[in-house]
């Protein structure tokens, strides 16, 4: 095989590529070329293993800070989730708290807004420089379990005198307390008298309040009605069980307003003024039992307006 090659003057030169010392030459040189690349690779991959091999630590490094830091924020998110519930708890128990204050507050009768339970207990003091204590996600959280438990202790008690006051709130509402009336005077009182029927003395279980016809009478405790219609002597009467064995009776009514078995509050209207059964006019035959036996109203009557005076005629 012949190679003609050209000089730049246009002369040709004719080389023979079957010769035995070219063919050698051109051998020798894709041996060097191919030794070449050989070496050239093999070097390239030993620095890269050398690369991979420095760099392998820094990875190794990375990889656990990269970890570190994962576990840091499960950690953390796990004490937040921690911390809110117990928060919420802590919450709860403080708004069952202001309830219970402001019912106590309530039910002790104590003076609007003097323990006003929806503000900030006020504080104050001057300024002390102390160093800044930090406290462990640990630490904090022993303190909002031990605040919990005090919260709880707390609203246990509170829950236990809200009821003893509940208890003398119920109690005093049932004890019998002033007058069937809000007007009129006193025509009668409890014990011996001049009966206006037959002019002979006879015990009067009662005080009677006399008014105008029509006007309001009130129950003076709460409780159950026990009668309410017409009975000997009573007229239309209607008659209250307070309970602790107290009772009540309002007779000689022109209208009953309550039924049997119908719970009645204090001051609540139960009946209308009238003049019904053995009656020489408008009025209210109070009476007050305790354990079935007829007691002096007057102990359980205020003044409330009521112009305590006996008339020179009773009414019954």
């Amino acid at each position: 095989m012949n190679l003609i090659v050209f000089n730049r003057y246009g002369e040709a030169r004719q080389v023979n590529l079957g010769h035995p010392w070219l063919a050698g030459a051109l051998g020798t040189l894709a041996l060097s070329l191919c030794a070449g690349i050989f070496a050239a690779g093999y070097f390239t991959a030993d620095h890269m293993a050398a690369v991979r091999a420095a760099a392998d630590p820094v990875q190794v490094q990375l990889k656990a800070q990269s970890d570190e830091i994962a576990r840091t924020k499960r950690d953390a998110q796990a004490d937040i989730d921690a911390m809110s519930a117990k928060l919420a708890v802590l919450q709860a128990h403080i708004m069952r708290l202001d309830a219970m204050g402001a019912q106590l507050t309530s039910l002790a009768g104590l003076k609007h807004g003097e323990f006003d339970f929806s503000k900030e207990p006020a504080e104050g003091g001057p300024e002390v420089k102390t160093a800044l204590q930090h406290s462990s996600s640990q630490d904090f959280m022993g303190e909002l379990d031990q605040l919990s438990a005090q919260v709880q202790d707390r609203e246990q008690k509170l829950g236990v005198l809200e009821n003893l006051l509940l208890d003398r709130n119920v109690t005093l509402a049932a004890q019998p307390n002033g007058a069937p009336v809000a007007n009129g005077y006193v025509s009668s009182l409890f014990g011996m008298r001049v009966d206006p029927f037959t002019g002979e003395l006879s015990m009067h279980s009662g005080m009677d309040f006399a008014g105008t016809e029509g006007e309001s009478v009130q129950a003076v405790a709460a409780g159950v009605v026990t009668w309410a219609g017409d009975r000997s002597g009573y007229g239309n009467l209607v008659e209250i069980d307070h309970g602790n064995g107290y009772a009540t009776r309002y007779g000689h009514n022109e209208t009953i307003l309550v039924h049997v078995g119908q719970i009645v509050k204090k001051g609540e209207e139960i009946a209308l003024m009238g003049s019904t059964g053995r009656s020489t006019g408008p009025h209210v035959h109070f009476e007050v039992l305790y354990n079935g036996v007829a007691v002096n109203p007057a102990r359980f009557v205020k003044a409330n307006g009521i112009q305590m005076a006996v008339l020179s005629k009773s009414q019954d």
